[in-house]
């Protein structure tokens, strides 16, 4: 179905135009006419079907010039990426519409996000920890919310937000629309329904758990770090193709070490983002990652949301994620609008279970390769990797008070100074050898 067709006026038509959108995906299509209706929307996709157009849509069709200083539209996610991705969003397709839009999260000065959110704004976009902190502070008020939309709620719950959101929504106006957007269907996103959103109309492009048909999945079986950088050198040495792909590992720590590893091969090549790194530099690395200049991205799970980049050519697991749906989120960096993807998979012994519970979940069949011939089997080993020996317990030397006794070392001649009262007081008595007084003392 084309945009054309729509229920759109002609400024948001010509903003599609200029992005080069004519057709809608799945989703576009099913969410608009709900939304618009004004019901609560429950939307199941899968990551890079167009989310993000499905709400901002029908919010900024049903959305009328107003002057008053309070947002009207409240869209949660759960990243700083995630807020820049949807802000920019609403400001691609307002290119010809006068709506003011802000985008708020942690990690920056929020006296800035104080002075723009008292300016005056019709959609807000926010983490919901900074949102927390601007309603607190009685410069952002939301009883004039008409619209929520939660975006990723999955990866929201996943990182603890469900107090905040809870608190948020709390603070809000009784009578809204609530949209509400996931890749999966969990137990906590179904409590989220019940708890807060009134008979939703809930529309599913893809079954829970189902991989895009565009993605070719492999996995071999590694044994340990190293090894999985010799694999990881072997499949770019061999497949040109692998121009921009995108590295996740399970922690900071591991990014930087990968990163560091990496670096000193593909010099200039090879970035790294994670929770730790400032926002300036998470977004100078996306950029320079989109535009090309880094074949390598290595990243962490935190922030798999927030990264839409076009034309990702592969991701590699690295390390396997502790929860099946998040291997989705990964592998749904590449591939996204119906281009071709590749996910690779590093399973080591203990990963055996969870890519167990990925493929069930996703109702598929990858077979476990073994490590090409050319690929080395390093024998260095991560201190986390090493394994434990049976029945041996470490004993920790207790401390011991040191006291005065026959251990005691004497102190070196250079600590052996008196107090004499200070260099200046010290200066003075060389000086004047006794101290000047006034005068003749009485008799």
């Amino acid at each position: 179905m084309k945009f054309s067709e729509f229920n759109l006026n002609t400024v948001l038509l010509n903003a599609l135009g200029e992005m080069g959108l004519e057709e809608a995906t799945p989703i576009q299509e099913k969410v608009f006419p709900v939304a618009m209706s004004g019901r609560d929307v429950v939307g199941i996709a899968q990551t890079g079907t167009g989310k993000t157009i499905s709400y901002v849509l029908p919010l900024l069709r049903n959305l009328k010039f107003s002057k008053q200083k309070h947002p009207r539209v409240l869209v949660l996610v759960p990243t700083r990426e995630l807020v820049e991705q949807v802000a920019g969003e609403f400001q691609k397709l307002t290119e010809y519409m006068n709506v003011r839009i802000v985008g708020v999260y942690g990690g920056t000065n929020i006296n800035t996000q104080k002075q723009l959110v008292y300016a005056g704004l019709d959609v807000l976009v926010a983490t919901p920890g900074r949102l927390i902190d601007l309603a607190l502070t009685g410069t952002l008020r939301l009883k004039s919310i008409q619209k929520l939309v939660i975006d990723e709620v999955d990866e929201m719950l996943n990182l603890g937000f469900r107090p905040q959101l809870e608190r948020i929504i709390d603070l809000l106006p009784e009578r809204r629309q609530n949209l509400m957007f996931s890749a999966t269907l969990t137990f906590d996103v179904e409590t989220i329904i019940n708890d807060f959103f009134y008979d939703p109309i809930k529309v599913e492009v893809a079954a829970t758990g189902k991989p895009l048909d565009k993605i070719f999945q492999s996995a071999y079986e590694v044994p340990n770090f190293y090894t999985k950088i010799n694999l990881l050198l072997y499949l770019l040495d061999i497949h040109s193709d692998m121009d921009k792909v995108l590295v996740f590992v399970k922690s900071r720590a591991m990014a930087d070490l990968l990163f560091a590893q990496m670096e000193e091969i593909f010099e200039g090549e090879v970035g790294v983002i994670h929770s730790n790194k400032s926002q300036n530099f998470r977004f100078r690395m996306v950029q320079e990652f989109t535009s090309g200049k880094l074949r390598l991205l290595i990243a962490t799970d935190i922030i798999a949301r927030g990264l839409d980049i076009s034309n990702v050519s592969h991701v590699v697991n690295f390390d396997m994620p502790e929860e099946p749906e998040a291997y989705m989120h990964r592998i749904g960096r590449t591939g996204r609008a119906e281009a071709e993807g590749s996910a690779i998979s590093f399973v080591e012994e203990d990963d055996v279970s969870i890519w167990s519970k990925i493929q069930k979940m996703m109702d598929v069949h990858v077979d476990l390769d073994s490590l090409p011939q050319n690929v080395e089997v390093s024998e260095l080993q991560l201190d986390s990797e090493i394994p434990e020996i049976p029945g041996k317990t470490v004993v920790k030397t207790p401390k011991i008070a040191a006291t005065r006794g026959t251990a005691f070392h004497e102190k070196k001649e250079k600590n052996k100074k008196i107090n004499e009262g200070g260099s200046y007081r010290r200066k003075l008595a060389a000086k004047y050898k006794k101290p000047k007084t006034r005068g003749q003392k009485r008799k």
